[in-house]
């Protein structure tokens, strides 16, 4: 039962997230008032049956939230949305405790989750029309959590079933060479054809000494034998013409129902690119809003097919690179609005496929790379000559970006400054023979 509240968990939570960074950007959304309202609906009673009070707790306190929204007794705005985000946060984590820390929600977590009740409760007492939003307090947990690792992501309304990475790919082992052994069929029919033909210049070759011999030579018991030689003859072949007509059938129905299973087992690797994105939507909210931006992640070919382990070794280097989007692209809402953009930046993360192969493209409307900039950090670091650096291409002076410990900022930062993002991304690239 506790696995199954896992699992509900973690789809719940990420329809709250998707909710909530909507809402962010249109308090009234009314279905998306409506569909967070049931998410947290359905922990309160997942959390119920499994006896977890504190997520019974949370998860009403938050329904009671959207609630008023829905009633226009509550606006939602930033502070609303911090606090909801982070009553995720803790449901997420309840969720993913072990079972027998469990009753520590009840006991030393306790303070943690009356001082997120207090602090909604002030929301709720809040007039629709206030202007200031309500801080959230400091949060000493990640503005991202881990989802569970037990749970899978589930796939729209699709029943999913989890298997180890062994049994699949021992599944598609099987099927790859059950492709190769339906193969075998081709030639063996090639050699039955080759067969048939040295059979028919058998029968033609009767037939010729047949021919051949006087009739008075023959007695009528060796007409009667040689008749019955070249009537078994034509049967016999007849009889390999129809075999072989059956086999070629055969052939091409195997060798289409083996493409069929290693297609099949191979798509069982492949996961939608929606299954590896869900902490992103909400890693650039936060990130944005630590460093007083405003922007919002833009996701293009969410249901793009990814074999899982590539999937799951782009998070790492996604994270590196939409962290620099918002850190380094987008500027200041003051900032995008001298330069006639809007307030709120926007960065896209797109994947496609193209002449067979994975093509990922992220991108940003913030300010680009300064090159001028590029280059004198280029020499002040001493990585080349004034001169050089002079002349050096666009293209030329980017590749610098990707140096372990090259850094455009002048100070280190908890979000970037270390020189060390763009080199991980360029090392998964490679490992992967991107």
């Amino acid at each position: 039962m506790l696995e199954l509240f896992r699992m509900e968990a973690e789809g719940q939570v990420q329809a709250l997230t998707a909710g909530l960074l909507t809402l962010e950007r249109n308090p009234v959304a009314a279905e998306e008032l409506e569909a967070c309202m049931r998410a947290a609906h359905s922990l309160k009673g997942s959390a119920r049956i499994v006896g977890i009070a504190a997520g019974v707790a949370v998860a009403h306190a938050m329904e009671d939230c959207f609630v008023a929204a829905q009633r226009g007794e509550l606006r939602l705005r930033r502070g609303q949305i911090d606090l909801l985000l982070r009553g995720v946060d803790l449901l997420n984590r309840i969720a993913a405790t072990p079972e027998p820390q469990l009753p520590e929600w009840s006991g030393a977590r306790q303070p943690e989750i009356d001082g997120f009740l207090a602090q909604l409760a002030a929301a709720l007492q809040a007039p629709a029309d206030a202007e200031e939003p309500i801080p959230a307090p400091p949060s000493v947990e990640p503005l991202v959590a881990e989802a569970p690792a037990a749970a899978e992501p589930r796939e729209g309304g699709e029943r999913v079933l989890r298997v180890s990475a062994d049994n699949l790919n021992r599944l598609l082992g099987v099927a790859g060479e059950t492709l190769v052994e339906s193969r075998w069929l081709k030639p063996f029919a090639e050699s039955l054809l080759r067969l048939k033909r040295l059979h028919y210049e058998a029968g033609k070759a009767l037939d010729r000494l047949h021919e051949a011999l006087p009739k008075p030579a023959l007695d009528h018991r060796s007409e009667a034998a040689l008749a019955d030689l070249q009537h078994r003859v034509h049967e016999f072949r007849s009889l390999l013409s129809q075999r072989l007509v059956e086999l070629e059938m055969y052939d091409r129905r195997s060798t289409n129902l083996a493409h069929r299973l290693y297609e099949q087992a191979l798509a069982c690797r492949m996961r939608p690119f929606a299954d590896g994105l869900h902490p992103f939507p909400r890693m650039v909210r936060d990130v944005a809003h630590t460093l007083g931006k405003q922007a919002r992640l833009e996701l293009v070919g969410e249901s793009t097919r990814v074999d899982r382990d590539i999937l799951e070794k782009l998070d790492a280097p996604l994270g590196h690179l939409l962290r620099n989007a918002v850190d380094h692209g987008i500027g200041t809402p003051q900032e995008r609005l001298a330069a006639g953009k809007p307030a709120e930046g926007v960065v896209q993360l797109e994947a496609r496929h193209s002449a067979g192969m994975l093509q990922i493209v992220v991108a940003d409307d913030g300010r680009g790379v300064d090159l001028e900039r590029l280059r004198d950090k280029v020499v002040q670091r001493g990585l080349a000559k004034a001169e050089t650096a002079a002349q050096l291409s666009e293209a030329e002076l980017l590749e610098f970006l990707f140096l372990p410990g090259f850094t455009m900022k002048d100070s280190v930062t908890e979000i970037s400054g270390r020189g060390v993002g763009l080199d991980v991304v360029q090392n998964m690239i490679k490992q992967v023979r991107g």
